[in-house]
């Protein structure tokens, strides 16, 4: 009878959790549209904050996630997919809106670039262990804020000062918590990828 224990699952380097299922053009379509509707659904989470346009919603939550999971490129159609179609009308932004005319459209451009860049970073690695994962997450949120900040003091008519107090310090707790949460999560499906191997 023999011992032998498998060999865990070797992985080349710049892959991301999407690439683990295999390779087509209807795999790579599903994702995108499915981080579409991901991110789309997260935005009906939705609580509104006193004194400010802009919701605390798992919006931000599933663009970082969806861009770590997909990769950089198929990040980027997800998140434009659902820029675009929530442009268009179809009403999946938080609250349950549509149309580029609203204060928060800012975050949402933000978004878009945040979930290209973490995707980068995943194929390098940030997405294995707590720490980059967290650091991923950081620099994903900070970019958002980037964009978001002065779109809607541009689009208020708030101070850069009445902007940050209305959109990004109200967010910060639950920012740290939805990374707590990516931190926990990405290390840990790729630990079960390497056990399922």
């Amino acid at each position: 009878m023999s011992t032998a224990v498998a060999p865990a699952r070797t992985l080349r380097a710049g892959t991301v959790l999407a690439d683990l299922i295999p390779a087509s053009r209807a795999r790579d379509i599903a994702l995108v549209v499915g981080g579409a509707a991901l991110t789309g659904l997260a935005a009906q989470i939705s609580v509104p904050v006193p004194g400010s346009p802009v919701p605390v919603s798992g919006q931000t939550f599933a663009a970082l996630l969806v861009g770590t999971a997909l990769g950089a490129r198929r990040g980027f159609l997800s998140f434009a997919l659902y820029a675009v179609a929530g442009m268009a009308g179809m009403p999946w932004f938080a609250q349950g809106t549509s149309g580029y005319g609203m204060p928060s459209f800012g975050y949402i451009l933000g978004m878009l670039l945040a979930s290209t860049v973490v995707g980068a970073l995943a194929r390098r690695g940030a997405d294995r262990s707590v720490l980059r994962t967290a650091g991923a997450m950081a620099l994903g949120s900070a970019i958002i804020y980037a964009v978001g900040v002065p779109y809607l003091a541009l689009a208020t008519g708030m101070s850069f000062g009445q902007a940050v107090a209305a959109g990004l310090t109200p967010f910060l707790v639950g920012d740290a918590l939805k990374a707590a949460l990516a931190m926990g999560l990405l290390p840990a499906a790729w630990k079960l990828v390497g056990r399922k191997g």
